[in-house]
């Protein structure tokens, strides 16, 4: 198995107004893009070409919309990357440019 080309622990993943984890795990690897719970179970997986990852339009910065295949989430992750060696998720602007990256279209 390859390296993730990205990984975010400590991730809040909503969909609708419905909070399916306070800590969850968002990961592309492979050319697909998961969303897991903190035990590592899967909530949802797409290949990255039929994701489409934004900011919404209103809210804090840390936070991203994203669409698998269909099914909208909110992940609310961090307005500004931690420092090395500090726990905790990174940048919804990251999070969004390795989508991009990994499916192809830019960052």
């Amino acid at each position: 198995m390859a390296e993730p080309e990205f990984t975010a622990t400590g991730v809040r993943i909503a969909r609708r107004l419905r909070s399916l984890t306070r800590a969850g795990r968002v990961r592309i690897s492979d050319g697909r893009l998961e969303l897991l719970t903190s035990y590592g179970a899967v909530i949802d997986s797409a290949p990255v070409s039929a994701v489409r990852a934004s900011r919404p339009w209103l809210g804090p910065d840390g936070r991203a919309r994203a669409d698998l295949a269909g099914t909208r989430y909110l992940l609310t992750l961090s307005d500004r990357d931690p420092a090395p060696g500090e726990p905790g998720p990174p940048a919804a602007r990251r999070f969004i440019e390795a989508v991009r990256r990994a499916a192809g279209r830019g960052g």
